[in-house]
């Protein structure tokens, strides 16, 4: 579907407004539907947890713009997990040692993080616009199947959430979540999904 750029424009601006206030979105990616929040803000990621009735000793999915975002964000860059998002070819989140900058209820027990690039024009705009990473976990309660298009998104997430992104700009998801792998410091690499 050919995107409006203006209305691209409006919902990015307006995405972003309810991200600064500490509001809870519901927006496509490149893998499925997520519910998201300023990734900085311990209280709107408490939110996202209430919404999602899941606990927080789980860790939540960060989405960045690019890997010079990353940086900020993390103590350390291994080497080899540049040169996985140098290879990758589909979703693909990288759970990073040493996270920093980032509210303590995104990062591990372990002081890991989860962080994705997303190959997605309306979240790589919205986060750019944004500024900061933004939270992306699947729209959906814990424990229930994770939802591939809008359609799956129950009633209960829709009207938990402050803002729902048009479906308009949910183009090429892949229906499924993305792959993940943690790296060490060292240079370890774990294949988690």
């Amino acid at each position: 579907m050919e995107q409006d750029p203006e209305l691209l424009k409006k919902e990015i601006e307006k995405a972003t407004e309810v991200l600064r206030k500490g509001g809870i979105i519901l927006y496509p990616t490149d893998t499925i539907w997520g519910i998201g929040c300023d990734a900085t803000n311990a209280d709107a990621v408490a939110k996202v947890f209430e919404i999602k009735n899941r606990a927080e000793s789980k860790s939540l999915i960060t989405l960045v713009s690019d890997a010079d975002m990353i940086g900020k964000y993390v103590r350390v860059f291994p080497q080899v997990a540049n040169m996985l998002l140098e290879v990758n070819d589909k979703p693909m989140t990288i759970i990073y040692p040493g996270a920093t900058g980032l509210a303590s209820n995104v990062i591990a027990e372990d002081g890991s993080v989860g962080i994705r690039v997303p190959q997605h024009e309306f979240c790589q705009r919205l986060i750019k616009k944004f500024g900061r990473p933004i939270v992306s976990t699947s729209a959906n309660m814990s424990g229930d199947p994770s939802p591939a298009k809008f359609e799956d998104v129950s009633e209960k997430i829709k009207e938990s959430v402050d803002y729902i992104v048009n479906k308009r700009y949910d183009t090429d998801p892949t229906h499924s979540p993305s792959q993940i792998i943690k790296v060490g410091l060292n240079g370890e690499v774990k294949i988690i999904r």
